[in-house]
């Protein structure tokens, strides 16, 4: 059989990576094609990472399948750490770099939940251990800093579906990436309403949920 050529591209909290990997009917193989920093950037007091400049990471990685003999990859793949997220205005242009979760915006946001949403409440209908740095809670902290972003945005998309977005233009939320926000109802396995409607957030943000392994789209031509 002819040889099966995939690109992943590795994610982490401080350096990322494109991986080929190949299966040529009895074994996997991997090599690394890319390797680069991923250094978060503090502006105006708010700890972010460099979106674009991650998104120019993996634009290079892609240039070096096209220029050699892995032009023939069949897909690509991204993983990433979760819960942070960046949100989408009506021109489909990203409002701001998405925040850090280290960022210390979500510091009190535990207990101001708490006062909307009993934590036994939140647990039972997430089943998501508690962090101060939830997606949940991070909505809270923006809803109560940035009113505004939220109300110009009209997606919100987590690390790997926004990089997936950047490069087909598709939107649309993986399954396993939205469950570490603290967001979606545990049995029904999608967003919850009860939980968005009751912290006062907008439900018009929160997108399809696909499976994992689903197909995004096609790369743009531009890229």
């Amino acid at each position: 059989m002819k040889t099966l050529k995939m690109l992943a591209i590795d994610l982490g909290a401080s350096s990322g990576r494109g991986i080929v990997g190949r299966f040529d009917g009895k074994k996997i193989t991997l090599e690394e094609n890319h390797r680069f920093p991923n250094d978060p950037v503090m502006v105006n007091g708010c700890f972010t990472w460099d979106m674009l400049r991650i998104l120019f990471e993996i634009k290079a990685a892609l240039s070096k399948c096209a220029l050699s003999e892995d032009r023939d990859i069949a897909t690509v793949g991204i993983d990433t750490w979760g819960v942070d997220y960046g949100l989408i205005d009506k021109n489909g242009r990203l409002l701001a770099n998405p925040v850090h979760y280290r960022d210390l915006r979500t510091a009190g946001m535990r207990d101001y939940c708490d006062t909307l949403i009993p934590k036994d409440e939140l647990y039972g209908e997430t089943g998501i251990q508690f962090m101060d740095f939830n997606t949940v809670f991070q909505l809270l902290a923006e809803k109560k800093y940035n009113p505004g972003l939220l109300e110009q945005a009209e997606s919100l998309l987590f690390t790997p579906d926004l990089l997936g977005y950047f490069l087909t233009g598709v939107r649309q939320t993986e399954y396993t990436i939205a469950s570490t926000g603290q967001l979606l109802n545990a049995a029904a396995r999608n967003w919850s309403d009860d939980i968005i409607g009751r912290l006062g957030l907008p439900k018009r943000i929160f997108g399809d949920i696909v499976k994992p392994g689903s197909v995004v789209g096609g790369l743009l031509p531009e890229i």
